[in-house]
Parts: structure tokens; sequence; C-alpha cells
């Protein structure tokens, strides 16, 4: 391998160098909060900065994340600015709810998220991918790999969580996904600003109906499950829907907040998986040395006389889960983690102030030049087995950390490593023509234009 395929640079902002005047710093929050931060926030443990709406400190010391997140979590609650972005689609979802509400939510979904639970999601992950890559067969021209990474994970994620019983259409789901997070999954600039929450944000109003869409869905699928649970008694699917029903009670969830989490999943479960899928084959694309090895190491795999259940497959492919590790590495799902301290609190010489934005950032994190060697390089081999314990718990967070870190962590690899090695040996993914994807933030990190594709038979 020669030292210009190990050095392939994906795109990404340029750290600035100099002020950002507030009217730019609003505008550029509201167009792409990843082209803001500048040198520091790459190369200082921390920055402390005064803005004109917030004291915000950028966290990117591995002690200190853990300071925030696990040792000092009691005091430190969402970050308002946060929750007034999320709040209106998800409410009380497990991503936005705090304190009791949070703790009933997490009860009740944890035994749907068990290693046992998961590794039985296993097999209709495989056969959904299956049916899925069938609609690559015969491709002509071009496809939007990260549009079809949507619909793949939602096609997942109905078929496991909800046994295939989600109401709609998913080609509309897709499109609306798209709307919703391009309008109320932004900042909008009055949130910025502090203003009072009568005034009308432009962003969310935008976003209506992709919501009410949303809200219409949960609402069809709640009652189908519901028709079916009092006809068929326990002969209906234990699965994430019927137990969250189940949990409807005075000393469980309310109707309002079941409905809240089934959006969360619905919405926001399925797209962090399908933009991590969608940055895998892109980068794979324009580093083929790379995909090369993971061809490899798939065909191997697949082509034993007995091939292994596929719960068994994130163990068994550790150059394919590197790929997939390393691609959240460089393109965080979820690319902020925002806090705000409810006491005034200090880590070592770094005062953190009660109502100060705290951003734990893993773009900012993943990218920083005191923990990564050449960390703007796609390279793999960073989570190759015998390197992954040279990586700090604290320092590469794309599924978060504390008693917040993603329930769904678990699920998402194994669904990833399972969709991945399908579609791989069956497929190879190229870019069309030269078109770089810019990445943009949008609740989760996106590829500004999509990610258009050629997608050809291998056997």
């Amino acid at each position: 391998m020669d030292t210009v395929q190990a050095a392939f640079v994906p795109p990404a902002p340029i750290p600035r160098t100099g002020p950002v005047g507030t009217l730019q710093l609003i505008r550029t929050i509201y167009r792409n909060p990843l082209e803001l931060w500048g040198e520091p926030s790459y190369n200082e443990p921390w920055v402390s900065i005064d803005w004109s709406f917030a004291h915000t400190i950028i966290a990117n010391d591995p002690g200190l994340i853990r300071h925030v997140l696990v040792d000092n979590a009691r005091n430190y609650k969402m970050a308002a600015v946060r929750q007034r972005i999320l709040r209106p689609i998800l409410r009380d979802g497990l991503l936005t709810a705090e304190g009791d509400v949070w703790k009933r939510s997490r009860k009740a979904m944890a035994p749907v998220f068990t290693p046992r639970h998961i590794h039985g999601f296993a097999e209709a992950m495989k056969r959904t991918t299956d049916v899925f890559a069938d609609r690559y067969e015969g491709l002509t021209g071009t496809t939007d790999v990260s549009r079809d990474m949507t619909m793949l994970t939602y096609d997942i994620l109905a078929e496991t969580l909800f046994s295939g019983e989600i109401a709609g259409d998913p080609d509309q789901f897709s499109h609306e996904v798209d709307r919703l997070f391009e309008t109320m999954g932004r900042v909008d600039p009055l949130d910025l600003l502090g203003a009072p929450a009568w005034l009308p944000r432009f962003t969310q109003i935008r976003g209506r109906r992709a919501l009410a869409f949303f809200r219409q869905i949960v609402a069809n699928t709640m009652e189908m499950r519901k028709t079916r649970m009092e006809k068929e008694g326990d002969k209906v699917p234990n699965d994430f829907l019927t137990l969250l029903l189940k949990a409807e009670g005075p000393e469980g969830l309310s109707r309002a907040e079941i409905e809240d989490n089934i959006i969360t999943f619905i919405g926001a479960g399925h797209e962090t998986t399908a933009r991590a899928l969608g940055w895998t084959l892109y980068l794979l694309a324009r580093a083929p040395w790379e995909r090369d090895r993971i061809e490899q190491e798939i065909d191997a795999f697949m082509d034993q006389a007995k091939v292994p259940p596929p719960h068994a497959w994130l163990d068994a492919l550790p150059f394919t889960r590197a790929a997939f590790e390393e691609a959240m590495r460089l393109y965080p799902p979820a690319p902020s983690i925002n806090r705000e301290p409810i006491e005034d609190d200090q880590y070592k010489d770094l005062k953190l102030p009660k109502g100060a934005a705290v951003l734990v950032m893993p773009w900012t994190v993943h990218r920083h030049r005191l923990y990564w060697d050449n960390p703007e390089a796609f390279m793999p081999s960073r989570f190759h087995p015998e390197n992954r314990d040279k990586i700090d718990r604290f320092q590469y967070l794309p599924f978060g950390a504390g008693p917040r870190v993603c329930i769904g962590a678990s699920f998402a690899l194994q669904e990833a490593i399972i969709a991945l090695a399908t579609l791989l040996h069956r497929y190879r993914f190229d870019m069309a023509g030269t078109i770089k994807p810019w990445p943009v933030q949008k609740l989760t990190t996106q590829p500004d234009g999509g990610l258009p594709m050629t997608v050809t038979a291998r056997r």
C-alpha cells in the first residue's frame, strides 16, 4: 500500500482561523454548524467562548468528557437550545425526556435491547437486506445510496422492532424524513437569541406537515397493534411495539409517552445507522484498497461450507466492522452532544458556570489532533483488533456515553455489519462522476446532495 492510498482525506470543512461576527455565527449555525469550528477546537483540550447569546465550552479532553457525561452527570441536563430543536419533534421520547419520564422510558425499553433479543433480530436483518438488495439487480445508471440506506434501515426497523407493522408507505416516509430534518431539525435563529417560546419559529412552521405525517403514522401503527392485541392476545409478537403498549399505565408510560418513543425510534432510531452506512460505502468507494481488503474478508467468510448465523457476523468480520467504525469517526451520525450545568462546576482549572452551553462534539473530538494520528484521513486500521485498546473510551463517541448512552448501539452495530456484508458480497459501489459530497449537520451528519453511486454485480 503506498502512502497516497493510506492517506485518503474525504471532504470536510477547513477549520476557521479568524473571529466570527454574530450575524455570521447565526447564519453558519443555521446553514451548517460543522463549518463553524475554528483551529482551537481541533487542537485544544477545551475551548471557552463568550458568544453574545451564551457562554460556550467546547469539551474535547476525554477526562473532561467523562466528567460531564459520567462522573458528574447528575449536575448536567440537556442544553436548552438542543431541547428547543428536538422537543417539538420528539416531545418526551427517550432522546429528549428528562428525570422520571426518561427513567420510565429507559426501563420500559431495556428488555428489547438485551444481547439475547438483539441476536434474535439478526435473521430478520439479513432477510430484509437480501430482499432490499434484489432491487439493485440489473440497475442501470446511478442511485442515491444515501436515500437507499434510509429506506433499508427503515425496512429493518419495521421488520425487527415492529414485526413489519408500521403503517404508511416507505417511499413517502423517506421523503418526509428528509423534509423533517431539513426544517425542524435545524437551529432556528430565534432559539439562539433566546426569544420567548411563544414567538413562532419559521423552521418549525415549515416542518409541521412532515411532523403531522409522522404523528399519523404512529397513531395508525398503535391502533393496528392494539386491535391485534385485543383479538389475538399472546399470539401477538412480543416486540418493541407490544412491549411499549403493555407498559401503559399509572406506574409505567402514558399514552403520549408511548407515542413519543415510537416516533423517536421510527424517525431518529434508523436515521443514524442509515447515514453511517451511506458514508461507509462512499469512503470505501474512494479507498478501493480498503474495499478490496473488506471484499476479500467478506467473500472468504460467506463462501464457507457452513456460514455462521448472522448474529455472529459482528465479531467474525473485523475489517468490515473497522471500516464502519472509522466512517462513524469521520462522519459521526450524531455530531453534537449538548449539556448544561445545573450548578457551577469545575474540572481542573476550567470553570463550567451554571447555565453555560457545554458542547461535547464527536465531530471535533473524532478529528482532534491531540488524540488521533492523521485525524482527517480514512484509516480503518485504527479499529483493527490489535489497535482498539489504544483508543480511549471517551475520545470515540458515536453512540455517546454515560447514563444516556444510545440504548440501540448494539442493535445498530449488528445491523450495519449484516447489511454491509450482504451488500458488499453481492455488489460493488462506486461514486458516480467527480461529485464530492459535503457533510452538513441536520441533527445527523448528512451528505449534501446525496451520494450518487453506480452499483454493479460482483457475482
